[in-house]
């Protein structure tokens, strides 16, 4: 298996991020010109954006927190040539389950709904964690 494979799944969370700041951007012009939010507040305070508009930026926050661990863990793969059928199984479904997560938080928002893609995510990541440090420990 070509070791370069991990970086597809990083790629991919980065197209979330990217496509995440052009929602966001799309959300603050309607605003604007629907004129719903005081841009003199907005500029201090995010929190006077509509709240379709918090969602999205709430969203772009929680893309760099967990995910960092998925970028250090994908380095660490690629450097140390570890990648392999599960490690990069484990890493498209933090992947597809951070997408899922993305879009049920800036749609419906529905919390049950999100905390369940939420924990996918985190649980592929705490098991390709102890894969890492297991393939390290036998190094």
């Amino acid at each position: 298996m070509s070791n370069q494979l991990i970086l597809y799944p990083v790629l991919a969370h980065m197209f979330l991020v990217f496509g995440l700041y052009i929602l966001l951007g799309k959300r603050k012009s309607a605003a604007r010109r629907s004129k719903t939010v005081d841009l003199k507040k907005a500029a201090l305070d995010t929190n006077a954006w509509p709240g379709d508009v918090i969602q999205v930026s709430n969203c772009i926050t929680n893309q760099f927190q967990t995910p960092v661990i998925f970028y250090v863990l994908a380095m660490i793969l690629l450097t140390q040539e570890f990648t392999n059928v599960y490690t990069l199984g484990l890493a498209w479904v933090f992947v597809l389950a951070r997408y899922t997560h993305a879009y049920v938080h800036v749609g419906s928002n529905y919390v049950p709904m999100r905390l369940r893609f939420f924990l996918i995510a985190t649980l592929s990541l705490l098991i390709l964690t102890g894969m890492v440090m297991v393939l390290l420990l036998m190094q």
